[in-house]
């Protein structure tokens, strides 16, 4: 048994977070310790003599030679949750967020989004866009977000460089697409495949393991068959994640299937160029047939569900039941700027909504709860990229990435009232809360500063 690392920091009350769907743990009086390495070392959870959680932090201090004063934080009436891990999001589209949601999906790509995306060439302009749009994430407590960025190798590169100083866990992705794409916005196959390869090496260089590439395709009908299956195979020989576009919007299907007559479904086209597997999130996947679940079921492939967005661009509404149902990963994805709000918190409420909607024309179809909501953004997030063993809860051995939330903070959005339990206002920090609540932020122990 290998001896654990000593524990130099200790957070003293109330934690919150999810083992199981469903099912979410308030656990009061709680002590959890982590070592230099931001790894959870201890964790002990709901004591009921007081004073024996005292004994237990001098006896830990002193075991571990820390100042108690120094390296004991008492949260007080805050509360613990685990980091939201934001599994869809277009960096570059945040520079639209709140505009432009008029159109539906393909118009809207035409109008809006490819030409924001197309000034990204300039690295002033790129700079200024992606620092903002990842200090806005965080102070939203987003700890791990998937990103898309441009066609732009450079730029994509910068993105990478803002997250990794800004201290944020991320999956970067340059942007492939080499048709059916505007003039001035377009790469040829050769320069994808060529950028996309340097692009990885280079994140894999600099040796961050927070922040690592993921191959991007945006979606089928802007990729070439060369480039998918180019893109198929440097992901196999490099083990990367991978993410995309599937059946977000009904015309983008009947588009699909002009594209691919003879390939039997949208999903399929993936599975041919070995873009469908273990490592790849689908975002969206709307309007999936029965064979294309049970084909992503048995590919071990995640589901990135994006509710604002797919409400927004009026693309439609998952069933997350029959995802749930089907063994699927899944988790949220805020979907900047299809989706207006950065907040994982917002893309909770929409997703219960979203099942809400599913409940109107069946009976049978049992909502989701905020409970289940809440583990989607944090424990299925982490199941999405294939780091449940790293982070999603506060299990010994996993990385700290946690948010404190202050319930009490001035103007906070909403209002506590004596009586009240803690699962009382936990929900009301769900459906009411915002980044006014966001007292502090960690990833892998370290506490982030916001800028």
């Amino acid at each position: 048994m290998m001896k654990a690392n000593k524990i130099i920091k200790l957070f003293k009350g109330t934690v919150i977070h999810s083992l199981e769907i469903g099912k979410v743990e308030i656990l009061p009086n709680s002590l959890i310790g982590i070592d230099e390495e931001g790894v959870i070392q201890h964790m002990k959870s709901d004591y009921q003599d007081l004073k024996q959680l005292e004994k237990d932090v001098t006896t830990i201090c002193i075991d571990n030679g820390i100042d108690e004063k120094e390296s004991v934080i008492d949260m007080g009436n805050k509360f613990l949750i685990p980091g939201f891990i934001d599994t869809h999001a277009h960096a570059p589209q945040y520079h639209n967020a709140g505009t432009g949601t008029d159109l539906p999906l393909l118009k809207w790509l035409e109008k809006y989004t490819f030409p924001v995306e197309s000034k990204f060439k300039d690295l002033v302009f790129a700079e200024n866009v992606y620092g903002k749009v990842v200090d806005r994430m965080l102070r939203h407590g987003t700890t791990t977000c998937c990103y898309y960025a441009t066609i732009h190798l450079e730029a994509s590169e910068l993105l990478a460089e803002i997250v990794s100083k800004r201290g944020q866990r991320a999956f970067i992705g340059k942007v492939c697409m080499d048709r059916h794409s505007p003039d001035h916005y377009v790469e040829t196959t050769e320069q994808s495949i060529t950028n996309t390869k340097e692009f990885v090496e280079r994140i894999l260089a600099k040796g961050n393991p927070l922040v690592q590439p993921i191959v991007t395709p945006r979606f089928a009908p802007s990729c070439t068959n060369e480039l998918m299956e180019a893109l198929g195979k440097l992901s196999h020989e490099k083990q990367t994640l991978i993410q995309s576009h599937l059946s977000e919007n009904k015309d983008e299907i009947e588009w699909v299937k002009s594209l691919y007559p003879g390939v039997e479904s949208y999903t399929h086209v993936y599975k041919q160029f070995n873009l469908l597997n273990e490592r790849t999130i689908m975002a969206h996947c709307v309007h999936l047939s029965e064979e294309e679940i049970k084909l992503i079921s048995t590919q071990q492939t995640a589901i990135s569900h994006c509710p604002i967005s797919n409400f927004t661009l009026s693309s439609g509404n998952l069933d997350i039941r029959k995802v749930l149902e089907a063994n699927i990963k899944l988790g949220l994805g805020s979907d900047i700027s299809g989706g207006y709000h950065p907040s994982i918190l917002q893309v909770i409420r929409d997703s219960i909504k979203c099942s809400n909607s599913h409940f109107f024309n069946n009976g049978s179809h049992i909502p989701l709860n905020f409970e289940e909501a809440f583990y989607l953004a944090t424990v299925g997030g982490s199941k999405v990229v294939n780091l449940d063993h790293r982070i999603g809860n506060f299990i010994v051995g996993k990385d700290f990435d946690a948010q404190i939330i202050d319930p009490f903070s001035q103007n906070s959005p909403f209002d506590c009232f004596e009586g009240e339990t803690l699962k009382d206002i936990f929900q009301k920090f769900i459906y009411l809360g915002d980044d006014r609540n966001l007292s502090s932020l960690y990833i892998k122990g370290n506490k982030i500063k916001f800028i």
